[in-house]
Formats: C-alpha cells, sequence, structure tokens
C-alpha cells in the first residue's frame, strides 16, 4: 500500500477535528452578533481547539522566556496591575526628570534671554517703547513656552520608544483591549490616555502607536478630557482656598471626574459620529522580548519630536503674541504698550463674554479673563489673576478670589469654585495641544473637538452650579 505523507496525515487530522469540533458560524448564531468581542472569543476559543487536536506535544518543546514572562505579562489581574506600575514609572520618570529641565530653560528665558534681549533694544533706541514688550513678552515668551515643552515630549517619546522596541507595548494593548473595545478602540489607545493625565501635548503625538485613521482620530478627540499636571497647579489653589482640609479630596475627585468624562463622551461619539464601526477584535502576534537598541529608540523619539516642534512652534508664538496685544491695546484712555490690564481691549473683551457665564457662579471678567489666558497654557490662570489683581503674594490673591466668586455667585461660592473646577477640566486645551491636533487628526476635526469641549465643559459648569446652589 502507499505510505502516507505528511500531507495526508494533515488532511486526515484536519477532516476528523471539522467533522467533531463546533464550527465558529454557530458562535456567531448564539450571540446574534450583538456581542463582538464574545464573538471573537469563541472564534478563537474554536481555532485553539483545532489546533490543540491536531497538534501533538510530546513535552520535548522548549519554554521560551518570552512565554514565562508573558504568564504574568497578560494575566487577568497581574497583567492590568504590571501596566498601570509600568505606566506610573513612566509618568514619575518624565515628571521628575522633566521638572528641573522645564524649569531650568524657563529661567534661562525669563532671565538671561530676556535680559539680553532688553540690553539689545536699549542699545538700538527701543528700551522705552512697545516693540519691547513685543519682543519680550510676546515672542521671547512665546519661544520659551515651546521650549519648556520640549523636554518632557522628549523623555516621554524616548520612554514610549523603549517600551515599543522592547515588546511589552504589544503586551499592554492586549491587557487593556477589552476595556477599550467598548469605546471602540484597541487595547494600545489607553496608553495616549494615561500620558494625557502628564500632559495632553504628547499624549495626541502618542496616537500614532494606533493602526488605523479612526483610532487615531477618535482617542485625539478623547486625549483633552484627561486631566493635565497643568491644571493640577489651579486645583491645588483653588482647593487650599476653598475647602481647606478637604482640598485633597477635591483634587481627587476632578481627576475621577475626567476619567468618566473620557468613557461617557467615548461612548457618546461612538454611538453618535462613528456608530457603525464595531470594535475590532484583536489579532496580534506577540514579538519577542528584546533589549531596546539606542539608535532606533532615539531616531523614533526624535523623530516625532520635530514633527510636533515643526509644526506647533509658529501657532503657539503667534497665540502669545496676540494675547500680548490685546493686553497692550488701550479702551478709552492710555497709550498702547503702558496700559493697566483693566482699561486694556483684553479685559474689554473678558467683559463682553462674562454675561455669558452668569449661570456658571463665575461671571466676574477677572475670572473669565483668566480662562482666555488658559487658552495658552493651563498654568498661566494663576499668573494671570496675580497680574489682574496686582497681588504680590499667595495670601493677597487668595482674598481676592474670595470675594470674587462670592460676590459673582451671590454667596454660594463652594458652587461656584466647583462649577469653574469643572469648566476647567473640560473646556479647550492649550494652545499647543490644539496644534498637536492640528497635524494629527487635521483641522476640520480639531475645530470640531473645540467645540464639543466648550459645549461640555459650559452644560457642565451651569448643571454643577445650579445643583449645588439648590442643595447648598
Amino acid at each position: 500500500p502507499r505510505r502516507r505523507t505528511g500531507l495526508d496525515n494533515l488532511a486526515r487530522v484536519v477532516s476528523e477535528v471539522l467533522t467533531d469540533a463546533a464550527p465558529p458560524h454557530r458562535a456567531v448564531g448564539r450571540h446574534d452578533g450583538d456581542d463582538e468581542l464574545a464573538v471573537a472569543d469563541e472564534r478563537f476559543d474554536w481555532v485553539a481547539s483545532v489546533v490543540a487536536r491536531g497538534v501533538t506535544d510530546d513535552g520535548s518543546a522548549r519554554v521560551r522566556w518570552s512565554d514565562r514572562i508573558d504568564a504574568f505579562a497578560v494575566a487577568p489581574v497581574v497583567g492590568p496591575v504590571s501596566f498601570l506600575v509600568v505606566m506610573w514609572l513612566v509618568f514619575q520618570v518624565t515628571t521628575t526628570v522633566a521638572a528641573p529641565l522645564q524649569s531650568a530653560l524657563e529661567t534661562l528665558m525669563s532671565g538671561p534671554v530676556s535680559q539680553g534681549a532688553t540690553w539689545l533694544l536699549v542699545r538700538l533706541g527701543l528700551g522705552d517703547t512697545w516693540v519691547r514688550g513685543l519682543v519680550i513678552d510676546g515672542l521671547v515668551a512665546g519661544v520659551g513656552m515651546v521650549l519648556t515643552f520640549t523636554p518632557l515630549m522628549a523623555l516621554m517619546f524616548v520612554l514610549l520608544a523603549l517600551l515599543e522596541d522592547s515588546g511589552y507595548l504589544a503586551r499592554a494593548a492586549v491587557v487593556t483591549d477589552r476595556v477599550m473595545g467598548r469605546l471602540g478602540l484597541p487595547g494600545r489607545a489607553f496608553l495616549p490616555l494615561v500620558v494625557g493625565f502628564g500632559c495632553n501635548v504628547p499624549a495626541v503625538a502618542a496616537t500614532r502607536v494606533l493602526a488605523t485613521p479612526h483610532q487615531r482620530l477618535l482617542t485625539a478627540l478623547l486625549v483633552p478630557f484627561t486631566s493635565c499636571s497643568a491644571r493640577l497647579t489651579v486645583y491645588v489653589m483653588l482647593g487650599s482656598v476653598f475647602f481647606g482640609r478637604w482640598a485633597g479630596t477635591a483634587v481627587f475627585a476632578m481627576y475621577v471626574t475626567s476619567i468618566v468624562l473620557v468613557v461617557v463622551v467615548g461612548l457618546a461619539l461612538r454611538t453618535t459620529l462613528w456608530r457603525t464601526v464595531g470594535a475590532e477584535p484583536l489579532v496580534l502576534d506577540l514579538p519577542p522580548y528584546q533589549v531596546p537598541t539606542l539608535r532606533l529608540t532615539l531616531t523614533v523619539a526624535w523623530a516625532r519630536l520635530k514633527g510636533f516642534l515643526q509644526s506647533a512652534a509658529g501657532i503657539i508664538v503667534a497665540t502669545v503674541t496676540l494675547v500680548w496685544l490685546a493686553q497692550a491695546i488701550p479702551v478709552g484712555s492710555g497709550t498702547f504698550g503702558a496700559v493697566p490690564v483693566a482699561d486694556s481691549l483684553y479685559a474689554w473683551v473678558a467683559r463682553a463674554v462674562t454675561p455669558v457665564f452668569t449661570p456658571t457662579g463665575f461671571a466676574q471678567w477677572e475670572t473669565v479673563s483668566a480662562l482666555v489666558v488658559g487658552f495658552v497654557a493651563k498654568e498661566a490662570v494663576l499668573s494671570s489673576w496675580a497680574q489682574t489683581y496686582a497681588a504680590d503674594s499667595d495670601a493677597a490673591l487668595s482674598e481676592h478670589l474670595r470675594l470674587a466668586f462670592e460676590a459673582s455667585s451671590g454667596g454660594h461660592t463652594l458652587a461656584a469654585v466647583a462649577a469653574f473646577f469643572v469648566f476647567l477640566l473640560a473646556y479647550t486645551p492649550c494652545v499647543a495641544t490644539l496644534a498637536a491636533q492640528r497635524r494629527e487628526i487635521g483641522l476640520r476635526w480639531t475645530a470640531f473637538g473645540f467645540a464639543l469641549q466648550l459645549v461640555v465643559a459650559y452644560g457642565l459648569a451651569v448643571a454643577v452650579f445650579q445643583l449645588a446652589r439648590l442643595l447648598g
């Protein structure tokens, strides 16, 4: 008789398995297509059963050390915990190492660079003119803002490249796939969202790790709802002034609110704009772990950093210059470049839009104007208040803030502060984030996100103030 070949044996095994095993279309029928993740799980279970019956393991195969690590890295409980620890370390390294570098660059720009530019302007006979304000408070401040972002972004891109090259980023995608799948996103979309709690700018750029334009678009629209560290400075200041020993709880509540917003807005966008797009089952070939190469890591990080700086620098400098210009133009009396903030075009515009915020409880032009400056950089909200109130200490600023929120809220101070908190959390991100969004998802979708965040922020602020006022 003819001798069986390897192909004959394979055909026999496949025939037997397909005869006995439940075909994958039965799994689809049981769920009627309403749970795509469950359907995908059962399909993979069926594939695993076919493989198990068609492959004989005599125990001689050597288990790789990558497999041993994966037994923990992608486990149902240990995997997510490990991923959170890894991301906490990334966040800690980024903020700890970048903070001194950012501070040094800020000192450099506000010290030697500003002094050098001032000296040059004096030598040119422009030291007492409006040109000095334009150059120092506009151009130099704008370039300084770009530079202060550079260390944080560079570190974040390096760390992301290390996780990518080591093979761990693929495991993180597996761990978070089921949770993110409910939003129509893959597991690795969780990474930019976590980065957003440090800074929205590199978080938007980090959406490049996602595979499809739809995934990058939806994630980039959700990133600004994560509460970046710049907002934290304002939370802490207002929390200590108005909530006393409960300040920590108030700040923690803002981060919980941020997570809820990401989920709720994500579900809303998926069920409206992208309701026909289902969650794609994750099919991923896990690469073996490896030691990252320095050259590849630095090359990838530099390419991402360079791309952002090329597109964002001009927008940031232009916006800072426009804010200075608004503060330099007098309305009524005064001279250009030497006018008090309260008598400037900046304050005039703030007073014009302030009535819109009456239902939120913080309809004071000083408060509204700080939010306008916060559009440039959220941490500038405090410096705007200090400049507007001419306060030279935290104690004096605290008293001004107490009086302002009490007057604008009709005595419901805490309700107004809570409304301000949620508005600050949800409203338009800083100009650097908008620049990053424009580069990644285009002008049209950036404008859509801009409008969406204003609507959500205003609606939340009104709801929080009115409800808290009634309950209080």
